[in-house]
């Protein structure tokens, strides 16, 4: 059944204005302001603050820069449409043709498939709305060429950007670390790779009071893929910095989909289908020397998480839990899906030795509370939980491998994995996921070399 609250809005608010934007310096910040309205309802100024610090940027007083600040802001719109989903979107301050349209819808409807199933919204890509794009066709030319090899890392504070932060850690001297949020664990693990505060990029991005508002008077509210604004924000301060590539952390294991037998992916953005998407967008209608891919795409989340426990210096720092995250300072909170996730499959490498634990301050394979959690992260449940986890294959590998271990050195089961001995099969543990290698990437033939030599030479 529809989403009642999904018709009354959609048939009171009709129209969704993306009237203008300003871009502009202040305070040794750039700053984008967009102009959003939903047409009777309410009108949102988003802001984007970038730091500039000591790091030199290019002018960006030119019309190639302003389009794709523009560009950025087609991203950033879903998140304040969402809320009430109008059928018309009316686009002032930019152009795009027809094909970039359907591009853009497409990212918004895949992007938005666990908005979409979690409020119970029932439509195509075709229903979700209709773009209209009021200037015309006006040739916009790069002029600025890159000089420079050096590499941009988008750093969440999290495993896996720590493992790209030390892959890379020999182009260091020409490389900028990328941080939206200026959350504490992402700006340590920065420093803690070598990286210097003039060597870091910090990002404000500022959520109009509206939408909290609107949010908390029952507007529709839900996920939206932020590793698509990462994406168009990342290439506008690359192309801005001098920098060639991008250099992601999204791993194989972002391609499997949350509900079976349907296409919702709550990391629909981090996915490899997305990363081409970009590509192609970005090398047709941006036109920058500046290249985006991920460096963890050829690996799945046990080897990341193999490389991971190697490198000890990030084992007290790192942090990756989004309730967590909402705390000054930053925690594991204990007791959500990614922290469970993120505990089993670093098991193999450091829970026998009580490491983990230490970690996270306490054993949540001890923790009854967790038993519905684990169920749906082993595959066992209506749906995979909807976080940054990694495969049911990945996850019930780990389990095993964690449960031979301690059975071989006759150490007692924690609950969990009692629990998952008296239910379930261990499964073959012959075909070793550690060393698989995903060849369907865009790594850069140079890079990939770093990547294969710690992959196959551990």
């Amino acid at each position: 059944m529809q989403n009642n609250k999904f018709i009354e809005f959609r048939e009171k608010y009709k129209e969704f204005i993306y009237d203008k934007f300003e871009l502009f310096e202040k305070d040794n910040k750039i700053v984008i302001k967009y102009y959003f309205e939903i047409t009777n309802l309410a009108k949102f100024n988003p802001i984007i603050e970038i730091d500039k610090k000591e790091i030199q940027f290019k002018d960006i007083n030119n019309e190639y820069v302003r389009n794709l600040a523009f560009n950025i802001g087609m991203v950033e719109l879903i998140s304040y449409w969402k809320c009430a989903c109008p059928k018309n979107v009316i686009i002032k301050c930019g152009y795009l043709n027809e094909e970039q349209v359907e591009w853009f819808k497409k990212l918004y409807y895949y992007g938005l498939g666990e908005y979409r199933y979690v409020n119970n919204i029932n439509m195509t890509q075709e229903e979700m709305m209709q773009i209209t794009v009021q200037q015309t066709y006006k040739e916009i030319i790069n002029e600025n060429k890159c000089t420079n090899n050096g590499i941009l890392i988008p750093i969440g504070g999290g495993k896996d950007s720590t493992v790209t932060l030390e892959l890379l850690k020999k182009y260091k001297e020409d490389n900028y670390c990328l941080i939206v949020g200026g959350k504490q664990p992402s700006i340590d693990c920065a420093h803690i790779a070598g990286y210097e505060d003039n060597k870091i990029i910090e990002v404000k991005r500022i959520i109009d009071s509206n939408l909290i508002k609107l949010n908390k008077e029952g507007f529709l509210n839900g996920h939206t893929p932020f590793s698509a604004l990462l994406a168009f924000l990342s290439y506008f301060i690359a192309f801005l910095t001098n920098k060639k590539y991008i250099a992601l952390s999204n791993e194989a294991s972002a391609e499997e989909t949350n509900v079976e037998g349907e296409k919702i992916n709550h990391q629909y953005s981090k996915s490899y289908e997305f990363e081409k998407d970009f590509q192609y967008y970005s090398q047709k209608y941006l036109k920058a020397e500046v290249e985006y891919f991920s460096m963890l795409r050829p690996i799945n989340e046990l080897q990341i998480a193999m490389l991971f426990s190697k490198n000890e210096q990030y084992h007290k720092i790192f942090k990756s839990c989004n309730v967590g995250s909402k705390q000054i300072p930053w925690v594991w909170c204990g007791n959500c899906p990614k922290c469970l996730f993120v505990f089993i499959i670093l098991s193999p490498f450091l829970y026998c030795n009580e490491k983990l634990t230490k970690i996270f301050g306490q054993d949540l394979l001890q923790k009854e509370s967790l038993l519905e959690t684990f169920k749906e992260l082993c595959g066992y449940g209506k749906t995979k939980p909807f976080e940054c986890v990694g495969t049911y294959e990945e996850v019930n590998f780990a389990i095993a491998n964690t449960i031979i271990q301690l059975e071989e050195k006759n150490k007692k089961l924690p609950y969990l994995l009692q629990f998952y001995k008296n239910n379930y099969k261990l499964v073959d543990m012959s075909k070793d996921l550690t060393k698989q290698y995903n060849e369907e990437n865009s790594v850069p033939k140079e890079l990939e070399e770093i990547l294969k030599g710690k992959i196959f030479n551990v």
